[in-house]
């Protein structure tokens, strides 16, 4: 008997991207950025995409990239392949933090970076309230689209608390909670030619 089932068949149920869901990637795709990753989708129109990978840290402080940054115990992360010499950042300030873009619930981007130095200046800030990011990933307008219809991404939502958790193994949490379809990705072999 043959079975006519493709595990790796990307079902988003009708859920198109938007700004502040999440992209996860199939587990196959290899790339160096996007393997095995989360997405935040911060920015999503006509013109394009904008995002920032979240769970790949790197051996990193915001304080060893940016030398006049105020002391502050906080990672940096892998935000993309784009603008890899920049510094981007998500927080829960709000409008502590002038020009900031509202992304969903209270999670924003961007805004200010002399008043955010200034709050934590100030002891104003917990680590747990910003995440920054060197780089940023990008895609031209329709390039999303084009990916998600070839099977890279699977898109769904995420709860600002784990948006802004600094945690690595975000892509198998996130995809053994959306069920049995996608749990099976989570034991695939990152290179199924060494299994």
């Amino acid at each position: 008997m043959q079975i006519h089932y493709d595990f790796f068949k990307v079902e988003n149920d009708n859920m198109a991207p938007e700004q502040g869901r999440i992209l996860i990637s199939e587990p196959l795709l290899n790339d160096s950025y996007f393997k095995r990753s989360v997405v935040l989708l911060t920015e999503h129109s006509e013109n394009g995409s904008v995002g920032f990978v979240l769970n790949k840290p790197i051996d990193l402080q915001i304080t060893d990239v940016i030398k006049d940054f105020p002391s502050f115990d906080t990672r940096l992360y892998v935000g993309g392949p784009v603008g890899k010499d920049t510094v981007h950042y998500i927080h829960t300030l709000g409008e502590l933090i002038p020009n900031s873009v509202h992304v969903k619930d209270n999670i924003y981007w961007g805004g200010d970076f002399d008043r955010i130095k200034e709050l934590i200046r100030e002891g104003l800030v917990d680590p747990s309230q910003i995440r920054f990011f060197l780089g940023y990933s990008g895609w031209s307008p329709r390039q999303l689209e084009g990916e998600i219809e070839n099977n890279a991404w699977l898109i769904s939502e995420a709860e600002s608390s784990r948006i802004m958790s600094p945690d690595n193994n975000m892509w198998k949490g996130i995809l053994n909670e959306l069920g049995n379809r996608y749990k099976i990705w989570t034991n695939c072999p990152e290179n199924p030619a060494l299994n």
